[in-house]
């Protein structure tokens, strides 16, 4: 996990995470930073989903108007919307563009759409990859709109991404993804499961009081 460490005259560690799902660590100066990688992989957990409720907090926020001008976050990097003559909506990995006679009332909606199939792509990819890795086969991958949750695996199997998480550094994104696959050889949060998330992200440690 990507973190930024402030120091302060603190005597505690906090954990802040900012409007654009960012997250900074802020601690004295003299705290070792052993101590301060085993306090985040202790609330990975719980930084996961606030970063998951920020971002679904920076979308709707004011309703979530696009114009251009705007920055969108994709795979925790900004990208501005500008407009471009045709009928196209979409995004070519520098700019996500609208043409300009769309009406702004209609502008979220074929946004949401774009992020839907750089949704489908991005997680998709990365299920195959990590499901590989893993020895697993999901009954199906969907993508669909939950908005405080990224990722759910039903007891069939079957794996479910909010196209929100595209919005999430690839780091959380891939987390996400090995999480819910685990889920398919273990459907609880038992010892046996964070071991399988272990075996693939060997860092990762978790608060086992959570």
């Amino acid at each position: 996990m990507k973190y930024s460490i402030t120091h302060t005259n603190r005597k505690t560690i906090a954990i802040y995470i900012h409007k654009d799902g960012s997250v900074e660590v802020r601690c004295n100066k003299n705290t070792p930073k052993s101590v301060i990688e085993k306090f985040v992989n202790q609330k990975q957990k719980w930084i996961y989903e606030k970063v998951a409720v920020m971002l679904n907090k920076s979308e709707i926020k004011s309703g979530w108007k696009i114009e251009a001008g705007n920055l969108l976050l994709f795979m925790g990097k900004e990208y501005p919307v500008i407009t471009k003559e045709g009928n196209n909506v979409g995004f070519d990995g520098h700019n996500f563009y609208i043409p300009p006679q769309l009406d702004v009332a209609n502008i979220q909606s074929y946004i949401i759409g774009v992020y839907k199939n750089l949704a489908k792509k991005v997680i998709i990819d990365k299920v195959k990859k990590y499901a590989n890795i893993m020895g697993v086969t999901p009954a199906n991958v969907k993508i669909n709109s939950a908005k405080t949750r990224w990722g759910s695996c039903s007891g069939k199997n079957s794996l479910n991404f909010s196209w929100l998480l595209v919005m999430a550094e690839e780091s959380v994104i891939e987390y996400v993804v090995v999480h819910e696959l685990a889920h398919i050889k273990e459907h609880n949060h038992s010892d046996k499961f964070w071991k399988i998330v272990a075996s693939v992200f060997p860092d990762y440690k978790v608060n086992r009081s959570n």
